[in-house]
């Protein structure tokens, strides 16, 4: 009774039950709403536009009898962050399972369920090879037994790990285990309609207040009753509806948004006339890797990349143009590709 399966269905447009592993749950694509994809479409009119995709599970809701069910959890590990859809509305004829509203309360409760699942999980290992450093000396289990006492101590003090300083080489030892509280977490605070017009200093007094200072969690406020409201109106008159909330845009983009500035990823674009399309890769990814995403042939094959800031492209009306200022520039295979380059892949 928080608003999560609405959220889902606004977020994708997904009605149907899918199977995540043994578990049933619900899967679905958001688009990912990228203004310059539509600025280059003015410059090239291409048969087609595609936008970069996210994929959203609703899965059911969490509990402790559900955390201790094997088929839920190992489902739950292998999603790349958790949203934890955070009730802070009030209604009469939405009765709050708990019997109150209390923000804090369910996010405080939600965390320590998955702080008690690593636990366990935890707890489990460590007496595995406890066992194991008896018979055997190993520089590795030993570093594995000390590393995995930090974990326990992290988790015992109510910490969950996604806040824990671990060494690179530590972080990809850990990471194996799939703890659920090391995930990233996005926390989207679901507020009433009477509290639309305040939704920025509301999540603000979040990010500010219980979450401040919190590693890998990110919060987001959105208004799930105004968010089904635009999802029936036409563009022009969602932009007015938006407006007398004193809103600029659509709490569903700004989830969208928050997703990726907390999984770390970036776009970049690739332009003809044939297709603008956006594309979705990690911070720091190479063109290689960039090229892959487009197509494996393209990573296999892989020349070079001529590379163009979006908006460079856009005032020098195409490739010509660019070329012509010297902003089309040839970059290797180990070239860092920027958030908004737009490459031309070059490939055997």
């Amino acid at each position: 009774m928080v608003g999560k399966t609405s959220l889902f269905t606004i977020l994708t447009g997904v009605h149907e039950h899918a199977r995540v592993g043994s578990v049933e749950a619900r899967l679905g694509a958001a688009t990912v709403p990228d203004p310059r994809a539509e600025a280059l479409a003015g410059v090239f009119r291409p048969q087609r536009v595609a936008h970069a995709t996210l994929e959203y599970l609703n899965f059911p809701a969490i509990s402790k009898e559900a955390l201790r069910e094997p088929a839920y959890l190992g489902s739950l590990r292998v999603v790349d962050a958790l949203a934890h859809v955070v009730r802070l509305f009030a209604s009469d004829t939405v009765p709050h399972e708990k019997g109150s509203v209390d923000p804090l309360r369910d996010l405080q409760d939600v965390e320590a369920e998955l702080i008690f699942s690593d636990l366990i999980v935890t707890e489990k290992r460590l007496e595995r090879l406890d066992r194991d450093r008896k018979k055997i000396k190993s520089a590795d289990l030993e570093h594995e037994f000390e590393i995995l006492g930090r974990v326990r101590a992290a988790l015992e003090s109510n910490t969950p790990l996604r806040q824990m300083q671990v060494s690179g080489e530590d972080e990809k030892r850990i990471r194996g285990f799939q703890f659920l509280s090391q995930k990233p977490m996005l926390y989207v605070l679901n507020i009433g309609e009477d509290e639309a017009p305040r939704l920025h200093e509301i999540e603000a007094q979040y990010r500010e207040g219980p979450l401040a200072g919190k590693a890998g969690a990110v919060a987001v406020a959105i208004c799930g009753k105004v968010e089904a409201e635009l999802a029936d109106l036409e563009p022009g008159e969602a932009r007015e509806y938006l407006a007398s909330f004193g809103l600029e845009e659509p709490g569903l983009e700004r989830v969208i948004s928050a997703t990726c500035g907390l999984l770390g990823l970036i776009s970049f674009l690739t332009a003809s006339e044939t297709e603008v399309h956006a594309w979705i890769i990690p911070a720091g990814s190479t063109a290689l890797r960039a090229a892959g995403a487009v197509h494996t042939d393209f990573e296999k094959k892989f020349i070079r990349a001529e590379v163009v800031d979006w908006k460079h492209l856009v005032d020098a009306g195409g490739y010509a143009g660019a070329r012509e200022r010297g902003w089309l520039r040839l970059e290797g295979k180990e070239y860092i590709v920027k958030d908004g380059d737009v490459l031309l892949i070059r490939h055997g």
